[in-house]
């Protein structure tokens, strides 16, 4: 089962390599990575695909934890969430062929980027399904080459900013004024 992880970390150098290398020492593979940056200075978002089940979406979580420029880790497999991915693909497009290819392009709510004589970049933002679709109607033409940018998911809802949420059970402890500090 493909789970959707949210990982909030501080923007600073090494924080991916650490990341990754937390699932190669683990034997998950990633299925789709993305990172950027967030309305907060200094704070990355990444979001991470993986093919594993519950028990292993439990491990995965606890251990993204223990790093220490992780701030916040969510799994929104289960959760009531936007999906989206990005494709650019490139297919061989005649004169004669170009009208029907903007045809289909259209169906799909995607737009054209870019003609050449011998070929067109199509864009398409949405669901792997309705990538998977497009794609699919594109081949008997020539897919010529795909990229594609991974998944990316933000919870529906508010959801408060990562500087206003305690992001360990210590800290939440100290929000909720559990801790005593006398000595």
């Amino acid at each position: 089962m493909l789970n959707t992880f949210v990982v909030y970390v501080e923007d600073k150098p090494g924080v991916l390599t650490r990341v990754a290398s937390l699932f190669r020492r683990r034997a998950f593979n990633i299925t789709s990575l993305t990172v950027g940056t967030t309305e907060k200075t200094g704070v990355s978002r990444m979001t991470i695909v993986v093919d594993t089940d519950e028990f292993g979406a439990r491990r995965i979580e606890a251990h993204l934890y223990k790093l220490i420029n992780v701030l916040l880790v969510e799994n929104v497999t289960e959760q009531p969430a936007v999906f989206r991915e990005l494709a650019m693909v490139r297919v061989a497009a005649t004169a004669s062929e170009r009208s029907h290819i903007m045809d289909l392009v259209r169906v799909f709510r995607a737009k054209v980027s870019d003609v050449s004589p011998d070929s067109m970049i199509v864009e398409i933002t949405g669901t792997e399904d309705k990538i998977e679709g497009l794609l699919q109607v594109l081949a008997p033409y020539g897919v010529l080459e795909i990229v594609r940018t991974g998944r990316v998911a933000m919870r529906r809802g508010y959801r408060p900013a990562v500087s206003e949420r305690p992001t360990s059970g210590l800290a939440a402890a100290a929000a909720a004024g559990e801790i005593s500090y006398s000595v």
